[in-house]
């Protein structure tokens, strides 16, 4: 946790950034990120503030729900974009930077959607460590990324979300169904609708912050450490099991490791 002086030294340089911005139109997923940035943008600019949300296959049901709830409790008008992914040959070959691509097209819609305003991602100061080839995209399209620009870390926005009594503070992360998908494998709707189910199945069992990665006719389980004992009880194992194999996997593992933010980066070194 961060130094309350030094959250608030970021916090400032947020809302300062916000302000400058005039007209603002922030891409809402719904995540932990994007709605804590939502929620100041609409404190500091009232009706100049915006959302965008994408629709497609890569955000479940859950979270489109979660971000018109969202937008309609705090009075920010919000903008629809039906987004078709698998129109981007490379979102569909999956190569590791399958991310760019998507991303950068994703915002040419985005953009086009908010005419006259500033447009704004949840990327946080986190991200700069991770492998992130979409941020290539944002740049080349002018996208402002004003939580990582004001230094904000995800445990910083949590922290803040927590204060501001915002419902995401302590949600597990999210991320694209499309990172699930081992890099090379060809992505379809199929294929992502089955990773949407096989995680909602686990999490309705109690656990949260799972991810279900794809590698061909093998579902790797990852969770939180803490979680992967009660994982490995016969009777859950055992539904999970069947639960996955219905869904289409041949093979159901657990990993050993635990859930960490793009494990699939690691079969290409990054």
């Amino acid at each position: 946790m961060a130094a309350v002086s030094d959250i608030r030294i970021k916090e400032t340089a947020l809302v300062e950034r916000i302000k400058t911005a005039g007209k603002l139109a922030v891409a809402f997923s719904g995540g932990v990120d994007s709605t804590y940035l939502l929620y100041k943008a609409h404190e500091v600019l009232g009706d100049d503030c915006i959302a965008v949300t994408v629709k497609s296959l890569v955000l479940t049901f859950e979270e489109y729900d979660r971000t018109a709830s969202f937008c309609a409790k705090i009075g920010v008008k919000q903008i629809l974009v039906d987004f078709d992914v698998f129109s981007i040959p490379e979102f569909v070959q999956n190569p590791p930077d399958r991310c760019y691509y998507c991303k950068k097209k994703l915002f040419e819609a985005v953009k086009e959607a908010a005419p006259g305003y500033v447009i704004t991602d949840g990327s946080n100061a986190d991200d700069q460590r991770d492998y992130r080839p979409g941020i290539k995209a944002l740049t080349e399209l002018g996208i402002v990324s004003l939580l990582n620009d004001s230094g904000l870390t995800k445990s910083d926005i949590r922290e803040l979300s927590k204060e501001a009594g915002l419902p995401t503070w302590k949600m597990p992360s999210a991320a694209c169904l499309a990172s699930r998908i081992a890099y090379g494998e060809k992505i379809t709707a199929e294929g992502l609708m089955r990773v949407a189910y096989a995680e909602k199945a686990i999490r309705d069992l109690g656990f949260k912050g799972i991810r279900v990665r794809v590698h061909g006719d093998l579902a790797r389980i990852e969770a939180a450490p803490d979680d992967i004992p009660a994982l490995t009880y016969e009777h859950t194992r055992k539904e999970i099991s069947e639960e996955l194999k219905r869904l289409g996997f041949k093979y159901v593992t657990i990993d050993a490791d635990g859930y960490r933010t793009g494990s699939m980066n690691e079969a290409i070194g990054k």
